[in-house]
């Protein structure tokens, strides 16, 4: 089976540490079939003098990451102009694309509701292939509730043959926009088991330069407010005074950087921000804290939850999105509501001193690996062309948001095993 994956969310050169994830997913699953990968870049005239666009500009047309042969074509984007074309446009951008001599693929899997979701079920029914739509949470937290882009969205949603969501609260959500409960799964993203996993916070301490006396907080995301990263400071600010052995520790960059380092100036060292970190260097950070903090706005199911419970250790978060179908007991962290600081300062004071066994909680969590992961959401693309799905790993298959097997009895679609005509011959009129 050959898969066209289609996605804005996921690395290349210039930017080798955006969306892990699917970085990680993507190449668990090419163990299953063939994978091609458009990874897409937007681009729109003049893109190149804003500094925003211009460096992912930069990224070569094609790279293999991971072993995954990848194409980085451009989409022309309408940047705030006119959000509901840029479906059509990322759809007809993708077909020129397909058209230069691509394989014609079985399946279409777009991963991101909007326009990489969009553009796939488009391009899906041109060609005659189920479309699989993945959903990862502002896509549905979010842009669901603009006006200009609703009615697109829902229109390639409804039309998917499968939506797969990363949590159970994202599948509802999908389904409160048309789709039918037996059409959606729910696979939660995995862990890098080799990299996040109990190590001695003495050690990991020492190698980071860190005193093995003090305690230490962590947020590791996009220095976002919608991410919570200045509520997190602020929030610290309140405990700090009382608990002078706490510092707190920010790995990440983004938007909102320097306000979150004009906000950490007034602490002093007691908090540092990291900048972006590699992989395996922000592993050791975790295993040198004492919990995980994440107040996110709004969220799907953040990795780094999965991530620092698989390393032993506790988290602190917000009642947003999967992170409760992770954090589903008192033992695994503590949870607040988004915006709540003093009920999020009291809970980081709690969590830098609670008593704990690694081993507990990674025992408690049972987070799974990315192979796990991939082998249910390739299950979800088989049933999306009425094929029987494979045994997961622990002999349960992925489940619907009803709680049953996909179906495994309608009919598959003749295999797309034909060149793909050229472009001139087809267009986007179902868009």
């Amino acid at each position: 089976m050959r898969i066209l994956l289609i996605t804005k969310i996921f690395p290349n050169a210039m930017n080798p540490g955006q969306a892990p994830f699917n970085r990680r997913q993507f190449a668990a699953l090419s163990r299953h079939c063939d994978i091609d990968v458009f990874a897409t870049i937007p681009w729109f005239p003049g893109a190149s003098r804003f500094s925003k666009w211009s460096i992912a500009d930069e990224a070569p047309r094609e790279e293999v990451i991971e072993g995954l042969p990848v194409r980085h074509p451009r989409f022309l984007y309408l940047p705030k102009v006119a959000p509901y074309l840029n479906g059509p446009l990322y759809a007809a951008s993708m077909l020129l694309e397909l058209a230069r001599n691509h394989p014609a693929p079985d399946v279409i899997v777009g991963s991101f509701a909007y326009p990489d979701g969009f553009a796939a079920v488009c391009l899906a029914e041109l060609l005659g292939v189920p479309a699989v739509v993945k959903v990862h949470g502002s896509d549905i937290d979010v842009l669901s509730r603009q006006p200009a882009v609703r009615p697109a969205l829902e229109w390639g949603l409804r039309r998917a043959t499968r939506v797969v969501a990363v949590s159970k609260q994202l599948a509802e959500g999908v389904h409160a926009l048309g789709v039918p409960r037996d059409r959606i799964d729910v696979v939660m993203n995995g862990v890098d088991r080799t990299m996040f996993r109990p190590r001695d916070r003495g050690e990991a301490r020492a190698a980071l330069g860190r005193s093995a006396e003090r305690r230490t907080l962590l947020y590791v995301g996009h220095l976002l407010r919608d991410k919570g990263a200045l509520d997190a400071i602020a929030a610290f600010e309140r405990i700090a005074a009382a608990h002078p052995d706490i510092d707190l520790v920010m790995v990440g960059s983004g938007a909102d950087e320097q306000a979150c380092r004009a906000a950490a100036e007034r602490l002093g060292s007691r908090v540092l921000l990291t900048g972006r970190l590699p992989h395996d260097q922000v592993a050791r950070w975790v295993a040198a804290c004492d919990a995980l903090v994440l107040p996110s706005h709004h969220e799907g199911t953040p990795n780094v939850v999965i991530e620092s419970l698989a390393s032993g250790r506790r988290v602190v978060a917000t009642r947003v999105g999967g992170i409760p179908d992770v954090l589903s007991s008192p033992e695994l962290g503590e949870l607040v509501s988004p915006g709540d600081l003093p009920a999020l300062s009291q809970a980081m004071a709690r969590a830098a001193y609670a008593p704990y066994e690694p081993e507990r909680i990674v025992a408690l969590a049972g987070c799974k690996g990315w192979d796990e992961s991939a082998r249910a959401f390739y299950n979800s693309i088989l049933a999306a062309r009425g094929e029987r799905p494979l045994p997961a790993l622990d002999k349960r298959p992925v489940l619907q948001l009803d709680g049953q097997p996909p179906p495994s009895t309608r009919r598959a679609p003749p295999p797309a095993s034909r060149r793909f005509p050229e472009a001139a011959q087809l267009g986007v009129s179902q868009a």
